[in-house]
């Protein structure tokens, strides 16, 4: 039991995929406001990213796939800010809310926009 404590411990304190803008930031980090900031840059850079895919993809469909796309994308927002609460509701500790949460929150939006690529480059394909 003790050692599957620690093993879950590790497993929340490890961010999910990170980028390497987020590893330099975290390795300066020094406190809990500055690996808020870190994940914060994150998501931002990874809504950023979303939304270049979005628009991208959505200039180039038909009227009844932006329709469907666009039902797509708010059933999936709805996902989005609902995801990765669990971490940060404070069952986690502040390590949870400042490194857990974010890292969670960032690897959510980097899959979607990862998607919306694939999906682009397979409709050009066509």
């Amino acid at each position: 039991m003790r050692y599957g404590l620690a093993a879950l411990a590790l497993l929340v304190s490890v961010p999910v995929q990170a980028d390497t803008r987020y590893d330099a930031c975290m390795n300066k980090a020094v406190s809990n406001v500055d690996f808020n900031d870190c994940g914060s840059a994150w998501i931002a850079r990874e809504e950023a990213r979303l939304n270049a895919r979005w628009k991208s993809l959505y200039s180039r469909l038909s009227a009844a796939s932006k329709r469907d796309l666009l039902t797509e994308q708010r059933a999936w927002i709805a996902y989005k800010d609902r995801s990765c609460l669990w971490r940060a509701n404070g069952d986690w500790g502040r390590e949870g809310q400042v490194i857990s949460y974010p890292s969670c929150r960032a690897k959510v939006i980097a899959d979607r926009a990862d998607y919306l690529t694939m999906v682009t480059k397979d409709i050009a394909g066509h």
